[in-house]
């Protein structure tokens, strides 16, 4: 079977546990899939940097720090990037490794809170490596065919601005405003994630996403969380989700 010829159908038959591993694979820049169902994935998705010699790493960001001011100030991304992003990293280091500790001791007494350290903080750092990309200097719109598939699902691209600026305002507490790619319909939707792990639709791809949490937004806009989202929305790099877009659709129809 090549993967041109694989649909929807084709990935429910590989089975669950298969075909998420190798969606998982392709999204953390685990290396490059194999041949076969995974190649449009890998090929599309991988985010680089985040995965090497089996530990999470810190990527690098594709622009210098002061490179989306004033809109975003370098002091602000700085902290956001080599802090907040780095511990969640660490985090998530850590809890494998306790993991693996546990197993091989036998004593799982504590599986609770570390599979929720795993959670809390493998969604971070998943979010927060799409979340770099997700942003450009002045911002860059999709193309034509992306546009298309916009208005297709949301009835017009300014539709789905609208509806994702504002999923992103009302997030409850800290969260993220996230459209993704649900492979059972192989449409788009537009996701609130509350803390990072709650909220999510299991198995859907995040193509972009706007971080809420104060900490990517307090130093410069205070409690103004709705003026830093409608900032957020114009250095949105329309064109990365357009290409995540694309990969999946090269799998799912």
């Amino acid at each position: 079977m090549t993967k041109a010829n694989l649909r929807r159908r084709d990935i429910l038959k590989i089975g669950g546990a298969a075909a998420l591993a190798t969606v998982a694979k392709a999204a953390l820049g685990a290396g490059t899939a194999e041949a076969g169902p995974g190649a449009a994935l890998a090929e599309g998705l991988a985010l680089e940097g985040t995965y090497a010699a089996g530990k999470y790493t810190l990527p690098e960001l594709p622009y210098a720090y002061d490179a989306l001011e004033p809109l975003y100030e370098q002091r602000t991304l700085r902290i956001h990037h080599d802090k907040h992003h780095a511990g969640y990293v660490k985090g998530l280091n850590a809890a494998v490794d306790k993991l693996a500790a546990a197993r091989a001791a036998g004593e799982l007494g504590e599986v609770k809170a570390l599979s929720r350290d795993l959670a809390f903080n493998g969604s971070g750092h998943v979010l927060h490596s799409l979340f770099w990309r997700s942003m450009t200097p002045g911002g860059a719109g999709p193309d034509a065919a992306f546009a298309a598939a916009l208005a297709d699902r949301f009835g017009s691209v300014d539709a789905f601005t609208r509806q994702f600026a504002a999923a992103a305002k009302a997030v409850e507490a800290s969260g993220w405003g996230v459209l993704a790619f649900e492979p059972l319909s192989a449409r788009m939707l537009v996701l609130q994630a509350e803390k990072h792990q709650d909220l999510t639709a299991w198995g859907a791809v995040p193509l972009l996403v706007c971080d809420v949490w104060e900490h990517a937004y307090y130093l410069q806009y205070t409690s103004d969380r709705a003026a830093w989202v409608d900032n957020f929305m114009k250095l949105a790099d329309w064109s990365f989700a357009g290409r995540r877009h694309a990969a999946c659709r090269a799998i799912f129809g």
